[in-house]
This record gives structure tokens, sequence and C-alpha cells, in this order.
């Protein structure tokens, strides 16, 4: 009987491994505590529609990962989005052209995990709380004291703070791990009866509390009735108000967005607020993924590599193929 290999985190990192490691003949079985997949690929289902709460789109320089998200668009589940771009910068908004392609799950963001995900064997709404090891294999603990196993290797996909507390038969790596801070951000969603009269459909934003804004609908395959917008607070305003009640966070949001926006800003239909603790990581790092090959343990995630979409998935090619190379 094989045993197979564990990997905790169903982000697109996690599942980039454990798509190698299946391709190469490999057994798995993905754990996540959330109910789906996607980490911050997920989209929130709302009276608004589907909204990207977390990553807004994103880029493909290395070629690795350009062969994907060809596959990906191949198959369907990305489209290039095309907005129509903007600056905001000493109170004034100007128009920010540049040639970069914007890559988006379609017909939202969580659409790329989903299909990532196929029918790998998964368990959701589990959230590991201890990895342990046995005589010879590894076993999994979980926050209801349930426990899985036996593995015969473990790859831990989820933010640098929450995997530091699962290596603790792993103090080497738990000490370079803790050493990883990451920065939160505030997301909140804005939906409105009628379509704000603007030609703007996304924005890079300085001097304010927000730094990024995007119009939902102008992505492809959003059908939403209403005019929803995304709004993600700089790191150093989510860090300051990490603990602030929703209903103030998107008051306060909302009141910075009428700022910056030259038209006239009726009250939302719709709010939502949602809080990404760990969002992006605080300083770059270079690292691909890390690894004690002999106690069977990997460690994987956008941390490791830029912060960006591409990063998380390249980490998880890296975390597999140092596992494979271990093995051979």
């Amino acid at each position: 009987m094989t045993v197979p290999i564990a990997i905790i985190g169903t982000g697109i990192a996690g599942l980039s491994a454990a798509q190698a490691l299946q391709a190469a003949g490999h057994s798995i079985h993905l754990f996540d505590k959330s109910r789906g997949s996607g980490g911050r690929m997920s989209s929130k289902r709302s009276d608004a529609g589907a909204l990207d709460m977390g990553a807004q789109y994103f880029t493909a320089r290395d070629r690795r990962f350009a062969a994907a998200v060809q596959q990906w668009q191949a198959e369907g589940h990305v489209a290039e989005w095309k907005p129509l771009l903007y600056n905001y910068h000493g109170g004034t908004l100007s128009l920010s052209p540049d040639e970069q392609v914007r890559w988006v799950g379609a017909p939202r963001m969580s659409a790329i995990t989903r299909a990532m995900l196929g029918d790998m064997p998964v368990t959701f709404s589990c959230r590991i709380t201890e990895v342990f090891r046995g005589e010879r294999h590894w076993n999994l603990l979980d926050a209801d004291g349930q426990s899985h196993g036996p593995f015969s290797q473990v790859v831990i996909a989820i933010p640098a703070p929450q995997a530091t507390t699962l290596l603790a038969d792993a103090p080497k790596l738990a000490s370079v791990v803790a050493g990883v801070k990451m920065e939160p951000t505030w997301a909140v969603a804005l939906a409105f009866d009628s379509p704000l009269d603007t030609p703007l459909e996304g924005c890079f934003v300085q001097d304010s509390s927000i730094d990024w804004l995007a119009r939902n609908r102008s992505k492809p395959g959003r059908d939403s009735q209403m005019d929803t917008w995304i709004l993600h607070a700089t790191s150093a305003w989510s860090r300051q108000h990490v603990d602030m009640p929703k209903e103030e966070v998107i008051d306060q949001l909302h009141g910075a967005f009428a700022e910056l926006m030259n038209c006239a800003i009726p009250a939302p239909a719709f709010t939502l607020a949602h809080r990404w603790l760990y969002a992006r990581p605080a300083g770059g790092r270079e690292v691909g993924a890390l690894s004690d090959a002999d106690l069977g343990l990997y460690v994987c995630g956008d941390w490791c590599l830029s912060g960006r979409v591409e990063g998380a998935w390249l980490s998880g090619q890296e975390a597999a193929r140092r596992l494979l190379e271990h093995l051979k």
C-alpha cells in the first residue's frame, strides 16, 4: 500500500504542488480550513453576485507559469482583463497607460483553483493544528481532535504565521518561517443599483487609505445586475485598523472612495467587508520553497517568492520538485 502525501492548503501554491506530485504518480490528500479552495484567490458569493475580494488579477512573467496560464485559458478558466486604468495621486485622477497583460479567473477568480483541484481527494472545513511524526510516518491533528494519516511526506502551503505553528517537529524550518512577517489588507465591496458615471475600471491609489479599487463587473464573465466595486485598503491603514468593526471599515473606505471619484456616489445598495489577515509578505524573499527532506517536510506559498499569484504557483512547483528529487 502506498502512503499518500499530505498537502495543507488549497490555494494556488498547495494545488500547484499537488498537481505536480500527482502527475509524477504519487497519491496525495489535501486539507483546507475553508469550505472551498482558493485561499486569497477565492471569490465570495453575495447578493450582488460573485465578488473577487482577494487577488484582483495576476500577470505571467515566468515562461513556466505563462504556459500554465495558456492552458487555463484554453480550458476557459481564465480570460484577459483589459480595464481602463487610472492613477490617483495628489488629489487627481489620470489615465494609467501600460502594456501589462492582466489575467483573471472566469467567470470568477475561484474558477482557477476549482479547475486545478479537479477530483483530487480533499477534506474541507478542516483546520490542521498539529503535524507530528510517528515511528515512520506523519500524522495530522485537526481542531476537532481528529487524527489524519499516515502520510509519507507533508507539504504545508499556508501563510507563514499559520505555517510556523505546524513546524514544531522541525525547529530549523520553524525559525526561518517565524521570521516572515505578513501584512493585513481590508477589502470592501460596494454595490450600486445604477452604474456610477465614470469610465474608470481600475485605479492605483496613492495618498489615501485605499491603495487599489476595481469595477468588478468590468472583468470578463461577471454577470452582476449591480455596479460592484472592490476597494483594498493599504497595508498601513489595515494594520492600524486591523480590529475595527466591519461597519466602520466600510464607512471609512466608502468615504475615501467618494473623495477620490470625480462623480456622485449614492448610498450603496449592498456592502461587504473582508479582512485578509495575511494578505501579503512584508519585504521580498526569493527562497522558492523551504524543506527538510530528511524529515519529509516542505513549505511553500506566495510569501516564498514575490507575494504574487505567479510566485505562489512557482513555489508549489519548487516544493514538489524538491520532494520528488529526494524520493529518487
